[in-house]
Order: structure tokens, then sequence, then C-alpha cells
């Protein structure tokens, strides 16, 4: 059975009775042709239910999506859509940190750099990337390929889905803070294109480490924020219930992003979210980077003087 949310109830009553009805198909007596026609007809309803419910996400809701577990995480965008991809590991300074994603590799024939902030699919492998969470290492390693694609005259693609950076004692004795800071600032001084994809959970500094771009694209039900729900609701409520009231008063949907001009375009998911057609969301993912990147290469740099410019106007 896949994975529903907690708001898909009505989906997942469908779904249910189409997997039931597929059971029976197996040992019953009833011909094939009568479930066939019964299980298409429950498909097509599953179908408009999925579609109905999606139109009017409010912010708590997406903020689910954009953590389904199903989700497609960084990894998959950049095996579906880098070609030759060699990733690089170390921030040669401590260590290796597998919640950062690094490498160099080609985007539809040209050679780009890569970054991408990984949680993980399954239990084993989200421990394995630490949850999404990069330690300093990681942002360390970050730095070292955004100077690396500096230096060749390379763009830079970035894959963000982060809750935020690790918050342990053993980070901020590394200096988590200094290494975020270090990110950004090279990420303003960089004389290449930079496109960043936020890809579902976009947080705080640890999402804008790798995110200080010159065009940023987030997919339809994916948020991007200064804290999460639940961490707004303890400091404003002292209450994590209240994250659904905290996701609403932050704006932190791709919807109210565009609107407020922090981001420039909207990717649309597929009815139902990305994990539900993975292929169909990497398609429109490589061809929107690839309309922004080509505008960019237009303009000729230089790149971080626009950017400056771009970071500079939000919120004015």
């Amino acid at each position: 059975m896949a994975h529903f949310l907690d708001f898909e109830s009505s989906i997942l009553e469908v779904h249910a009775r189409i997997e039931q009805l597929r059971r029976e198909q197996l040992d019953n007596a009833r011909s094939e042709s009568d479930f066939a026609a019964e299980i298409d007809r429950l498909e097509i309803k599953e179908k408009r239910v999925t579609r109905l419910l999606y139109r009017n996400l409010d912010a708590w809701q997406k903020t689910q999506v954009a953590r389904h577990p199903d989700r497609p995480h960084a990894r998959h965008y950049i095996q579906s859509l880098i070609d030759d991809f060699t990733p690089l590991a170390g921030d040669r300074s401590f260590g290796e940190d597998k919640a950062m994603l690094a490498g160099v590799g080609t985007f539809n024939g040209q050679s780009v750099c890569v970054l991408g902030t990984e949680k993980g699919a399954n239990t084993q492998e989200r421990v394995a990337h630490n949850f999404g969470m990069p330690r300093p290492e990681g942002y360390r390693k970050a730095k070292r390929i955004m100077e690396m694609a500096h230096k060749f005259g390379l763009p830079l693609l970035t894959f963000v889905d982060t809750p935020g950076a690790f918050p342990g004692v053993d980070a901020e004795a590394r200096g988590q803070a200094e290494a975020i800071a270090a990110c950004i600032e090279v990420g303003m001084r960089m004389n290449v294109p930079v496109v960043t994809t936020v890809i579902g959970e976009g947080g705080s500094g640890g999402a804008l480490a790798i995110a200080v771009a010159d065009r940023v694209l987030m997919l339809e039900h994916s948020i991007y924020s200064v804290i999460s729900p639940e961490g707004c609701a303890s400091i404003l409520w002292r209450d994590r219930a209240a994250a659904k009231d905290a996701a609403n008063a932050l704006r932190l949907t791709a919807q109210d992003l565009e609107e407020l001009k922090v981001i420039d375009d909207v990717i649309k998911e597929p009815v139902g979210g990305a994990h539900r057609d993975p292929d169909l969301v990497m398609s429109r993912v490589g061809k929107a980077i690839q309309t922004h990147l080509n505008a960019l290469q237009a303009q000729k740099g230089p790149y971080h003087h626009s950017r400056r410019d771009r970071f500079l106007a939000i919120g004015r």
C-alpha cells in the first residue's frame, strides 16, 4: 500500500477499494472483465478525487507533501538530469558529509557543477545522510565546489531538500554558522550562472547556503522558509501543535514566494505531487532549468553583480 498523508483519506478510501478488487480478482469466480470494468471506474474516480483535493491545498498540507517520504530526492534528479556525474567527496579539512551531494557532470551536453542536499529514501539511507541536515564539512565541501565552478567557468546547478543545517553540538563546535556564512559569501561572488531548484523542503540558512542563485525555482508543492512551521510554533505560540497556523503565517509556499519575488519560477507537479509521477516531474524540472540557464547565459554576465542586486531587492 502506498503512503497516504493525513488529509488524503478520501483518496485512500478509493485506492483501498481498488487494491481489494485486485486481490479478489485472483480467486473469484466472477469474470475478469467484470473486475476490469469496476477497477477502471474506480481509477478514474481516484484521479478525479486527487485532482479536486490538490487544487486548493493550504500551506500546512503543502508542507506535508513537500516532506512526503516517497518524493524524489536530490540524487534522483542528479541521476535523471546529469550525465557522466562524478561525485566529489570531502572538504579537505575534516571529512565527508553524505547529507551534501557534490560533483561534476554534463547537463544537456554542457559541463556543470552540481550540489544537492540528500535526505535518503528509507530508514537506513536517512541515517546515513543525516536526514538531509549537513554538518560544517558538508557546507565546506559545497564551498569547494562553488570555488571550482567559478575557477573553471562552469554553471552551478543546486537541488535543495533539507529541513536545515544540523543543530548538534559537534556541528556547532566545528563552526556550523561560519561554514554556512562562507558558502553564502562565495555564492555572492561567483561569476558563473547559478540555478537553484527547491525540490522538497528548503529550511533556513541550511538551504540558503546553496541557494544564493541567479534564478531560484520551486516545485509546486515544495516549501522554503526561514524556519520550520514546528519551530515557529514553538517560539511564537510555545506549542508545536500550532504548526498549521505557523505555516500559513510564514508564507512558505511556492505560490506565496513567487508573489513576494523571492523566487523566480514555479514548476508544476503531476496531480497529487511529484511522488505520483517522478519521470514527469524530472522532465519538467530539466526543461525549466534549461530555459533559465539559456536566459542567463544570453546575458553574458557579470553574474555576481546582478545576483547581488537580486537579493538586495527582496523586501523593498
